[in-house]
């Protein structure tokens, strides 16, 4: 449960009694597919209304997820989720087999970031190493691909519908404070 050296971006009450953990990279399919299709009702149902606390943590897989989720994590904090899924939704326009940063920025600039900025961002050491550090950290947890979810401790991966979403919270045990 302890945040990375970044530290976490969370949703919801610090008080629900359920923590769910995604893992995701931008680059990912099946994560574009859940924040395009499970994740809206998931927030509306359970974050919104207190029952669900919601960490992001990335894991990128590939150089050009690497250097997206490099520049989310510059973006300013309150922004990070509005980023991500900018990047989610617009994969067609910039992941490619190379790594395109003008593609990349054309979808930061979208959220207000500069092009010196964001040039700044893609040799930010910090970012880098602590990106490193929670794509580590949850290989130690079993992620090995995204999405990947830890439901008060209980993992799911893969395409996960809402229903396979909900039965998990609806089944685990609340979290003592």
């Amino acid at each position: 449960m302890a945040a990375g050296p970044l530290g976490d971006r969370v949703l919801g009450k610090p008080t629900a009694p359920i923590t769910m953990i995604e893992y995701a990279s931008l680059t990912c399919p099946h994560c574009r597919n859940y924040h395009a299709n499970v994740f809206p009702r998931l927030k509306r149902e359970y974050i919104d209304t207190g029952k669900v606390r919601y960490i992001i943590r990335e894991f990128p897989i590939g150089r050009t997820a690497g250097t997206a989720a490099i520049i989310n994590r510059c973006a300013p904090e309150q922004k990070y989720l509005s980023v991500m899924e900018s990047f989610l939704s617009r994969q067609p326009e910039w992941v490619s087999q190379e790594v395109r940063p003008d593609a990349i920025y054309s979808v930061a600039k979208s959220s207000g970031m500069t092009r010196e900025t964001f040039d700044k961002c893609l040799s930010n050491q910090t970012i880098i190493e602590g990106l490193t550090e929670v794509k580590q950290r949850g290989r130690q947890f079993g992620v090995i691909g995204t999405p990947t979810f830890f439901i008060n401790g209980r993992k799911a991966q893969g395409e996960v519908t809402f229903e396979e979403i909900k039965a998990l919270i609806e089944q685990a045990p609340s979290q003592s404070s």
